[in-house]
């Protein structure tokens, strides 16, 4: 028997982009900035054997992006993976363990799972996850229903992994969802952007790190 959604606390729909991004109700999750996603000879390049240069690229706009989530009071959630192999769903597990003779992703305590380049600061929650989406098997959902959020942004990356996975989960637990399109990327160009255009048509907003922050910097 399928259950219903619990709601969101606040039920007045929010049915302007001004009202979704009010920093009192949103919250801005970065999700897998890490080495062995992003920097040069990382898991992506070493053993899936993609070009990891556009997650490099988007960086500096999460940091800008982060610094005006700060400002504007707007919380800040760090979405960690750990990839090892015992942890993971069945499907996952096939896929990765099938790759470079055991050589696991994001393992705890190695120079793959650290941050790269954007890190938190002391205070802000780091959520951990074993599979693509943020929500699945954490604390997430609670956190952010404790905090009174409405509306997630979503940065970091594999846009059509991770963050499509966050997104699609983000929404049918009830939460209103944005896409900072410019803060997120792949190793696969084409499939990045068909995620922004799936996105944009059914899940929710994308709007660029400028609108963000222009409409946080301007809300209540």
């Amino acid at each position: 028997m399928n259950r219903p959604v619990a709601p969101i606390p606040g039920d007045r729909l929010l049915n302007t982009v001004e009202a979704r991004l009010s920093p009192a109700h949103t919250a801005l999750i970065v999700v897998d900035m890490q080495n062995d996603f992003c920097a040069a000879g990382g898991y992506i390049e070493t053993v899936v054997g993609k070009d990891a240069a556009a997650c490099r690229a988007v960086a500096r706009p999460i940091i800008e992006l982060v610094g005006a989530a700060r400002r504007a009071s707007v919380p800040v959630y760090w979405i960690r993976a750990n990839y090892a192999l015992d942890g993971l769903p069945a499907g996952m597990r096939v896929k990765f363990g099938g790759r470079g003779n055991g050589a696991v992703c994001c393992a705890p305590g190695t120079w793959g799972a650290e941050p790269f380049e954007v890190a938190p600061l002391p205070g802000e929650a780091i959520v951990e996850k074993r599979c693509y989406s943020a929500f699945r098997g954490t604390d997430l959902d609670t956190r952010l229903r404790t905090a009174a959020v409405r509306t997630v942004v979503l940065a970091g990356v594999q846009t059509n992994i991770c963050i499509d996975s966050t997104m699609r989960d983000g929404s049918s637990l009830g939460f209103h969802v944005v896409v900072a399109a410019d803060c997120v990327a792949s190793h696969t160009p084409d499939l990045h952007e068909a995620t922004l255009k799936n996105a944009a048509f059914v899940f929710g907003d994308v709007l660029s790190r400028r609108e963000i922050a222009a409409l946080w910097q301007s809300g209540d």
